[in-house]
């Protein structure tokens, strides 16, 4: 009975020390977004940054990182250690993301053409100006990845290479219970988003934050808060969980009108793999991709399920098609310190095998 009784004074004694800790913390030491960048080009709420260069006389391959609208992108350069900015950095690449901003209700009629014929577009007919170039180089990053793949079908003389990232392609893979919950393996909706939008104006960073955490109720909503007790002690690992706190409910709204044209024409009725898209009167046919794409899923995704990002092969016209995994979950593919380790050099090699040696 001796041993119950002892694990039970350790684990007080981390409680105590972990409570000494968090009171000592103020919120500017929850640090996110650590890479020097600067804004170049701002239009409306969306801001395109350049974060800055690490590498002296660096081969010049620009890439424009284009993450989703429903969290912040800063998870992509979360902390020193994990970033996957300051990796591509570190490997002499250019880095540019777009930040979409936070929409208020005066954007609740933003539509996919806004987006991708709009911002995306402009942001990158700016970068080829600024460099000089007429073609850049896209990393999509899950529903960033989906813009990125209308973009590239709808521009593809302004899109050198393709990138995607734990990008949704097929929204009718049944396992995934995001798409259960979206109603697109139903015969009738699981809810109206109709009602919603209608209802709501844009869709509260509250509401996509429960719903991506009631995918997994326990594990997200219970079990990590009892974990947290076993690293209460150590600072650097209790930092380094209040960054992804302050990240996950960090959501900003949706625009109402691209949420209800995302959920019905891609979760209900998965127009993308059949070419029904219409953005802005023009179709998305995803055959007319014939540049080099590299598409990359993690293995354990719940949100992305591996079968929806796989489905782009069948799909697109490129001949220069490559698959990477990783064995991790989606937000894993950001803060595991493996993947950190695998993930950059295999987008950098993989980027210059194509920029360098085709110029």
């Amino acid at each position: 009975m001796q041993l119950p009784l002892i694990k039970d004074l350790e684990l007080m004694e981390k409680l105590i020390k972990g409570a000494g800790i968090f009171g000592s913390l103020r919120e500017e030491d929850i640090q996110v977004g650590v890479t020097p960048k600067a804004a170049i080009y701002q239009e409306d709420k969306v801001t395109l940054y350049r974060f800055a260069p690490q590498i002296e006389d660096a081969p010049n391959i620009p890439v424009l990182i284009v993450y989703a609208l429903v969290n912040r992108p800063y998870i992509v350069d979360l902390q020193h250690e994990r970033s996957l900015v300051a990796n591509l950095l570190k490997l002499g690449l250019d880095v540019y993301l777009i930040d979409w901003g936070n929409p208020s209700r005066a954007d609740r009629w933003l539509t996919l053409d806004d987006y991708i014929n709009g911002y995306l577009n402009n942001c990158v007919d700016f970068l080829c100006d600024r460099l000089n170039a007429n073609q850049i180089n896209l990393l999509g990053i899950c529903q960033g990845g989906t813009f990125s793949l209308c973009y590239s079908a709808l521009y593809p003389q302004k899109v050198k290479t393709l990138i995607a990232m734990v990008t949704p392609v097929d929204f009718h893979v049944r396992e995934g219970l995001l798409n259960l919950w979206a109603g697109c393996t139903l015969n009738t909706p699981a809810f109206d988003v109709d009602l919603m939008v209608d209802t709501l104006g844009n869709i509260p960073g509250e509401f996509l934050n429960l719903e991506f955490l009631m995918l997994k109720p326990f594990q997200l909503g219970v079990e990590k808060y009892i974990k947290l007790a076993e690293i209460a002690d150590n600072e650097d690992k209790l930092l380094n969980f209040l960054r992804m706190e302050k990240w996950i409910f960090d959501s900003p709204d949706h625009p109402g009108e691209i949420y209800r044209q995302f959920i019905k024409d891609f979760y209900q009725d998965n127009k993308l793999i059949q070419g029904l898209i219409d953005i802005g009167g023009r179709r998305v046919n995803l055959q007319d991709i014939r540049i080099p794409v590299l598409n990359i899923y993690a293995q354990q995704d719940h949100l992305v399920l591996p079968q929806s990002s796989m489905a782009l092969k069948q799909y697109i016209g490129s001949e220069d098609y490559t698959e990477r995994s990783f064995p991790t979950g989606h937000i894993g593919m950001y803060v595991s310190s493996k993947v950190q380790r695998d993930l950059p050099p295999a987008i950098a090699n993989w980027l210059k095998a194509r920029v360098i040696a085709k110029g």
